[in-house]
């Protein structure tokens, strides 16, 4: 196994690529190499169109010319860690996400990804090179920043959380099970351009995944009922518009095509809130 990193690091596996853009020189990396992960992107969800250029740098362009390189290598098979939000920010009054819908996406970041995948596809179709693309939800486990581990701090302190009252249904990913479907597409993989969804084998409310995430840290959910409506507003106050669809809508996922291909997540939502709690009840 390779690793491609910007900084130079003494690992035996790892190789210095410089700052991850379209202007890469990504030859020393990808020799004799038969499989490329793509991860890298900027993250941050802005709904800033000022910020649409930094994102389609990054997340379309630098993603693009990586995969080309990889093709042009004679990479076999090159997996792409795409969002869920390409669908969409919200399921609410209407089905599942589905690999079948035509993209949606709501934010500079989704559309990011979104164009990155259509160039993806337009690749598969002029090389032999294998294409997947894997549309994950929020991703939890070990280490994570951002929402998810300030919803940790908040539950363990026993902050009151104003989300009883929700009534909606999630999916999530553990880690452990997106690297375990990473692993199955490797040992399986499919010719052609692919893409998957995947999830928790639950999807459940918010108010029911902070409650088992309470159980894991080993307190009481502090959850107070507050009206929907008021919801909204609360979070305008706060300047998170973005976050109310995160928490207040709904965001089921059809993950039937990756269950087709044999692959069962090996880990329930509650193990893998046990193991991710466990760095922050060991603090």
């Amino acid at each position: 196994m390779r690793r491609a990193v910007r900084k130079p690091s003494a690992a035996p596996n790892d190789v210095d690529v410089g700052s991850f853009g379209s202007d890469t020189d990504w030859d020393a990396a990808l020799s004799g190499v038969e499989t490329v992960i793509h991860m890298a992107a900027r993250a941050h969800n802005s709904s800033s169109r000022r910020d649409a250029e930094a994102y389609t740098s990054l997340n379309t362009d630098a993603t693009l010319r990586l995969a080309a390189c990889c093709a042009r290598a004679g990479i076999g098979h090159f997996v792409f860690l795409s969002t869920i939000l390409v669908n969409g920010t919200n399921t609410d009054g209407r089905a599942p996400f589905s690999e079948r819908d035509p993209p949606a996406p709501k934010t500079v970041y989704a559309a990011s990804k979104a164009g990155a995948e259509r160039g993806l596809a337009d690749l598969a179709r002029s090389t032999a090179m294998k294409i997947t693309v894997i549309r994950p939800p929020l991703v939890y486990g070990n280490g994570a920043a951002g929402n998810f581990g300030a919803l940790v701090r908040a539950v363990r302190s026993g902050v009151p959380l104003p989300f009883g009252a929700i009534d909606n249904r999630r999916g999530f990913i553990f880690v452990g099970n997106l690297v375990s479907f990473i692993e199955h597409q490797l040992e399986h993989p499919r010719d052609g351009f692919e893409i998957f969804q995947v999830a928790d084998p639950q999807q459940v409310s918010t108010p029911e995944f902070i409650s088992q995430l309470a159980a894991a840290l080993g307190v009481s959910a502090r959850l107070i009922p507050l009206p929907r409506p008021l919801l909204k507003p609360l979070f305008a106050f706060a300047g998170r518009h973005e976050a109310y669809d995160s928490v207040a809508r709904s965001m089921v996922i059809d993950t039937g095509k990756a269950s087709s291909t044999g692959w069962s997540a090996p880990f329930s939502l509650p193990e893998g809130l046990a193991r991710t709690v466990s760095e922050f009840i060991e603090k």
